[in-house]
């Protein structure tokens, strides 16, 4: 497998309107387009938080641990939308409450995307399709020693601070 460069995203403003489309590798290439992507944050009753492995095949930070789910917006479709698909492709997850956390925006060498993330609770265990190398619950400790080590992306780590550490929550 390996990401479509000529997949279409939506170009937005840095409210969420969309202003044009452009291609994933225009997207990802360097060309710092704002393009909106959802992350879900998938915790335990216990509290461990769900993380992804991210295939080999992944364009960006391949074979990382990172968000439990994690994906881009289409063109035309809402953020609500986006999310309960992306749960659906990634984790079979179809029955969930999201409670939306923030919005801010992301930027790397490579790209910027306008990221929407929330989080959810649930009883089950996750299902993780072919779109991910597998995952699993980690607990707070886990997360904060991989920290810093090239085992998460940078993303999630950015993001987890932001919400879970600094926040309080």
């Amino acid at each position: 497998m390996k990401d479509n460069a000529q997949e279409l995203l939506p170009i937005v403003d840095e409210s969420g309107r969309q202003i044009g489309t452009a291609t994933r590798g225009e997207c990802h290439g360097g060309s710092m387009l704002l393009h909106p992507v959802v992350h879900l944050h998938v915790f335990n009753s216990e509290g461990d938080l769900y993380l992804q492995k991210r295939p080999l095949w992944k364009d960006i930070q391949p074979g990382r641990w990172d968000t439990a789910v994690g994906g881009h917006v289409d063109p035309g479709e809402t953020v609500e939308d986006a999310l309960r698909r992306e749960a659906r492709e990634e984790l079979e997850l179809d029955h969930f409450d999201a409670e939306p956390l923030t919005s801010y925006i992301f930027e790397s060498d490579r790209e910027r995307e306008l990221v929407n993330a929330f989080k959810t609770v649930i009883d089950d265990i996750p299902r993780p399709t072919d779109e991910l190398d597998g995952g699993r619950f980690w607990t707070c400790r886990e997360i904060l020693a991989a920290l810093g080590h090239d085992i998460l992306t940078p993303n999630f780590e950015k993001e987890y601070a932001r919400l879970f550490i600094n926040s309080g929550k």
